[in-house]
């Protein structure tokens, strides 16, 4: 014989069955967040790991060489067709063209503005800790390639001779105005309801999934990639440039904790600054062991996704500054700058030589680092501009390399900063707390 239960005693029973669910989603949710949160530890701990082994097995730590190149090559693999279908997709969706322009000039007034800012911090540090102080360094000859024409310059910086020099990561200037313009173009057609941007829209959420997978392997492949890195060439940190390496690393940390809270501020208030210290870390990390503002771009847009930046927002800044936008690139080349003065024992005042020096610094950083050899073309720049001997070069190029993991970390973080400096400009002053509100 069955007992019929009273409908008030179902409901009762429904209800706590349902608060047990929303309990148990809850607890797994809060379990989920806590390994998202801990990730960037578990990079920093591969690194460390990693670092640690190549500085007391310098030798083996070779054999753990090809595990790094492993993940830096699927990274570098899935960032063309990434930067293509993140930029067409965002034009393309994007039916306010008055919108995009309005993003492209903040991102162009962002890229400049933090430069500028960057340039006055290295002023000051130079002239309190002049870098070439006690450095003595025998000067090689050394042959080194003619520089190009302004107009070659350009020519190759913004533009390829075929297409398939497109899908190279040497030429990211030409592959992001060559996205913008065919975004245009399916914007013009459709848009997001066109065949091909509804393609556009399913290739660009198999490529984020593709990054997510890639991303599991970075402890191991940072850590290889580290040990091997420290193993080699970590002699050179202590050699003749140390005087120069203890001003720039430090430089470098300072603009980190002093100028970045003030964007993220600026950008969204105390919500902003929160935000910035919760999921900086991440591309920070990435971008020094990798010593590549390219392969951190897919976690810098992971990045921009949590803390609450647009996604056609970031989708066009992020690229962008990962060719345009090199505020640790400003920094190195005015202490290199320095570092041959002091080196040719020329004084280094004068506002003539202060206003060459911030040109030359941004235009590598923001045009040169797109052409091919835009890092080397930067520092023969220097040389040439600022009339030193061939000699000169081959001393700037290694403190460019010695200082490329600081450097780098600058350069890709703060794409996540310009990111929420343009969304600040762009949506206006409550773009964060309506997003945050929301979530």
């Amino acid at each position: 014989m069955k007992i019929l239960l009273p409908i008030s005693m179902k409901k009762e029973r429904i209800l706590r069955r349902n608060k047990e669910i929303e309990k148990m989603t809850k607890k797994i949710a809060a379990e989920n967040k806590k390994i998202r949160l801990s990730f960037p530890m578990i990079l920093l701990l591969g690194i460390i790991l990693g670092s640690l082994f190549g500085i007391f097995f310098p030798e083996k730590s070779k054999v753990l060489k090809p595990l790094g190149d492993i993940f830096l090559n699927l990274m570098f693999t899935a960032v063309v067709p990434m930067v293509f279908v993140s930029i067409a997709t965002a034009v393309g969706n994007m039916a306010n063209m008055s919108r995009l322009r309005k993003i492209l000039l903040s991102t162009l007034f962002t890229f400049i503005g933090t430069g500028l800012i960057a340039s006055v911090y290295v002023f000051i540090a130079v002239k309190l800790f002049p870098p070439a102080v006690g450095t003595k360094i025998a000067l090689q000859s050394t042959a080194i390639e003619e520089a190009k024409s302004a107009a070659d310059l350009l020519v190759s910086s913004f533009t390829v001779p075929d297409f398939v020099n497109l899908l190279s990561r040497r030429n990211m200037l030409p592959l992001i105005i060559f996205a913008t313009l065919f975004g245009f173009c399916v914007s013009h057609c459709g848009g997001q309801e066109s065949p091909v941007g509804k393609i556009l829209n399913h290739l660009n959420d198999i490529m984020m999934k593709l990054i997510n997978v890639i991303m599991w392997y970075a402890p191991i492949g940072l850590g290889a990639y580290f040990a091997s890195l420290i193993g080699e060439f970590g002699p050179n940190l202590i050699g003749d440039y140390g005087r120069t390496l203890l001003i720039y690393y430090p430089l470098c940390v300072l603009y980190f904790f002093t100028a970045f809270p003030c964007y993220a501020f600026l950008a969204g208030g105390r919500e902003g600054l929160r935000q910035m210290f919760r999921y900086i870390y991440s591309p920070a990390i990435t971008a020094f062991a990798t010593q590549s503002s390219m392969a951190t771009l897919p976690v810098n847009m992971e990045t921009c996704k949590k803390i609450g930046v647009p996604k056609d927002i970031s989708d066009l800044v992020l690229p962008m500054g990962a060719t345009m936008h090199m505020d640790g690139s400003v920094l190195s080349s005015i202490v290199k700058i320095s570092f041959l003065f002091g080196i040719f024992q020329t004084p280094f005042t004068g506002i003539e030589t202060y206003f060459l020096s911030v040109v030359v610094s941004i235009l590598a950083a923001f045009v040169l680092s797109g052409a091919p050899g835009g890092g080397l073309v930067g520092e023969m720049l220097i040389v040439s501009l600022f009339g030193f001997p061939p000699e000169a070069f081959p001393l700037i190029a290694t403190i460019g390399f010695l200082v490329d993991p600081p450097a780098t970390a600058l350069n890709a973080s703060g794409d996540t900063i310009a990111s929420m400096l343009v969304a600040r400009i762009v949506e206006g002053k409550d773009w964060l707390h309506t997003y945050l509100s929301k979530n």
